[in-house]
C-alpha cells in the first residue's frame, strides 16, 4: 500500500462526484434547450453567459482555485454546454 492511497482515495471519492454534478448539470441544460426551443428563444444568452462568468471566477477566487484554470474549465463548460443547446435546439422534432 503506498503512502498516498488514502490522498488518492479522497480524490477518487471527488472525481464521482464532479462527474455526477456534470451530468446533473447537463440534464439542466437539455431542460433548458427544450424550453428554448418550445419558446422560441435564442440559444446565445450573452447576459447570462457574463453573469455566469462573473460569478464562477469570484467564487474561483475565494477558494484560492487559480484563475486561469477556473476561465478555462468555464469557458469549456460554455462551449459544451452551447454545443449541446445547438444540438438540441436544431434537431428535428419528434413526433408524439
Amino acid at each position: 500500500m503506498s503512502s498516498l492511497d488514502p490522498y488518492r482515495r479522497r480524490l477518487d471519492t471527488l472525481d464521482d462526484e464532479l462527474v455526477r454534478l456534470l451530468g446533473a448539470r447537463f440534464d439542466i441544460i437539455r431542460e433548458v434547450a427544450s424550453y428554448k426551443r418550445e419558446h422560441d428563444i435564442p440559444m446565445m444568452q450573452p447576459e447570462r453567459i457574463a453573469e455566469v462568468r462573473a460569478r464562477y471566477l469570484a467564487r474561483g477566487a475565494e477558494l484560492a482555485i487559480p484563475p486561469d484554470f477556473t476561465a478555462r474549465l468555464l469557458d469549456l463548460l460554455i462551449a459544451a454546454s452551447c454545443e449541446l443547446e445547438d444540438e438540441l435546439i436544431d434537431a428535428p422534432q419528434q413526433e408524439d
